[in-house]
């Protein structure tokens, strides 16, 4: 390879680094408001039947995990913005990818709390003798969906810093070499 040429791709390569230092940024700051919006939705629901009584978010444990996850992610990503700024710590990239990863996993196992409990609300369980709840709680329902709804575009934040900091981990490594077949037959004989 030429002088030229790899001064061209080290080049290409410190744009990408850049580009993608600026994207890591964009998306951690982005996590904080969809996480801290989906907290303040989640505990503020709450709605009032005459028939049945008062529904709060504090009735759900699903909600309640919801709402710890959300403060998880959002204090990360808090933090990590903090720790990018430090140059000591950028050098040490599994720990920003294994800790996306928790998180990212984190957010989908509280996702899926928030699916089940919007199905039974709206659907009910005809073989243990639940009832749909929505048609009594409607607000209640509306309020978990938009909930819901930002703690997904948290959970896609995450999923795309979680791409980035494996891109960043395993970019650092050569990719494995191809024996050539004149050593595979030399193995073999």
């Amino acid at each position: 390879m030429s002088s030229a040429s790899q001064v061209q791709l080290t080049s290409s390569t410190e744009n990408n680094h850049h580009y993608l230092k600026h994207l890591d940024f964009f998306l951690r700051l982005s996590v904080i408001p969809f996480s801290v919006a989906s907290i303040r939705v989640t505990a503020i629901t709450k709605q009032d039947n005459s028939t049945y009584g008062n529904l709060e978010f504090n009735n759900i444990i699903g909600l309640k995990y919801l709402i710890c996850i959300n403060a998880i992610s959002a204090s990360y990503a808090l933090v990590a913005i903090v720790c990018s700024w430090f140059k000591f710590l950028l050098t040490k990239a599994w720990i920003f990818f294994v800790s996306d990863q928790i998180v990212a996993y984190l957010i989908v196992t509280s996702g899926a709390s928030v699916i089940e409990i919007l199905y039974l609300a709206y659907n009910g369980h005809k073989e243990v003798s639940w009832s749909e709840a929505c048609s009594s709680y409607g607000k209640f329902c509306s309020r978990v969906k938009v909930a819901f709804i930002l703690h997904v575009f948290t959970f896609f934040c995450f999923l795309i810093l979680s791409v980035m900091s494996a891109f960043r981990v395993f970019s650092k490594f050569d990719p494995p070499s191809i024996p050539s077949k004149g050593v595979e037959n030399d193995g073999e004989s």
